[in-house]
């Protein structure tokens, strides 16, 4: 039974590599309680903002029996995105946006979720089994189940750690029935560095292993769909998506080859360095156009200019103010809002005559509120 259960794991992770998947390891079904407790103070503390899915299926989240009784074993998958370029080339480059590295390829939830079921598909034929396979979108904990199957740890940026990859593996997990032979755990080797604590520039870790969704600024560029906040604009500089800069100073980086990512996430010409102004005159059809195929287009056109618009505020660029001033009549609240602040930091002159001009025919009180204030 012993060597059954060795070969059927050795050909299985066979199979995962041949699908284009960097990282392998066997978790058992069975979460450790603290798992569970640990996500509940989150949510207690009310750290996850407006991600309410997180709050409505904790319990399924607290062990992958809760969301599937039959599930005996849970195979952890790991592809590689590692980055050639410097995550932070753009820094210095204020009149560019900064997209998060893993969204600069195809949709990982397309690329991933395919290669899970390929692989599932070979251990259904291979061995009598039920499956199920999960990419991001359901109740599952991928990071302690990736850490119980020995991918790495979680370090004090809450991402997952590779001795071997880094902190650019997607994770992917096939349920089954079967009862698999657990891979050894890895030990937390983060040590004393706080690199990733240090580098956010919002100060989301109140503690190692612990972040704010709410001041983060992945959370702030994709989930969240109103104003950004203004203790948090300055602090976003150019990001306009996500943000790797907590992953990027990871010393553990140094491991990780570019040569090993899967080639679906390679960045696409316009997606590595897109121009502001470009961006800022995006309508829906061509928001679409270029993000088509990215996992970008989930969070649709005005979250995109909204965070365009903040960027172009902390640009210090002046020629962005004619794109800037075009988007003071859109016909999103939202977008409108950030126009308003972005010409108050670029234009402080035309801010207040626009707002002479607009001020007292607006309607939405979060925009008259920024025609009311230029603080930075």
């Amino acid at each position: 039974m012993a060597d059954d259960k060795l070969r059927i794991t050795e050909s299985l992770e066979n199979r995962a590599r041949e699908e284009g998947f960097a990282a392998f390891g066997i978790a058992p079904a069975v979460l450790a309680p603290v798992t569970a407790h640990r996500l509940k103070d989150w949510l207690a503390g009310g750290q996850h903002g407006d991600m309410i899915w997180m709050e409505s299926r904790a319990e399924q989240r607290s062990s992958p029996t809760t969301l599937w009784p039959e599930v005996k074993s849970v195979i952890m998958l790991g592809m590689s995105y590692a980055p050639a370029r410097d995550p932070f080339a753009l820094e210095q480059v204020p009149d560019h946006g900064r997209i998060s590295v893993y969204a600069q390829g195809k949709d990982y939830h397309d690329v991933v979720k395919g290669a899970l079921k390929r692989t599932a598909r070979w251990l259904v034929d291979q061995a009598d089994c039920a499956v199920k396979v999960f990419v991001d979108t359901a109740p599952v904990m991928e990071k302690p189940l990736a850490e119980a199957a020995g991918l790495g740890w979680q370090g004090k940026h809450t991402n997952l750690v590779s001795r071997d990859h880094g902190s650019w593996l997607f994770l992917g997990a096939i349920y089954t029935t079967l009862d698999l032979a657990q891979s050894t755990g890895v030990k937390n080797s983060c040590g004393s560095c706080s690199a990733c604590q240090d580098v956010c520039p919002t100060n989301a870790f109140p503690e190692p292993y612990r972040l704010d969704a709410k001041a983060c600024i992945s959370y702030l560029t994709i989930e969240s769909k109103g104003p950004i906040p203004r203790q948090y604009r300055k602090a976003m500089g150019n990001h306009i998506y996500g943000c790797d800069d907590c992953l990027a100073v990871c010393p553990w980086n140094k491991f990780a080859e570019a040569a090993a990512a899967n080639k679906a996430f390679l960045p696409r010409a316009e997606l590595a360095a897109p121009a502001l102004a470009d961006l800022l005159a995006m309508d829906d059809a061509s928001f679409r156009q270029i993000f088509s195929g990215s996992p970008i287009k989930r969070s649709g056109r005005n979250r995109m200019v909204r965070n365009s618009l903040i960027a172009a505020g902390n640009s210090g660029d002046n020629s962005l103010v004619p794109s800037v001033t075009a988007l003071l009549d859109d016909e999103d609240a939202v977008v409108r809002g950030s126009a308003i602040w972005a010409l108050s930091q670029l234009d402080e002159e035309q801010f207040v005559l626009e707002g002479q001009k607009r001020a007292s025919t607006e309607e939405d009180a979060d925009v008259v509120a920024e025609w009311q204030s230029i603080e930075n």
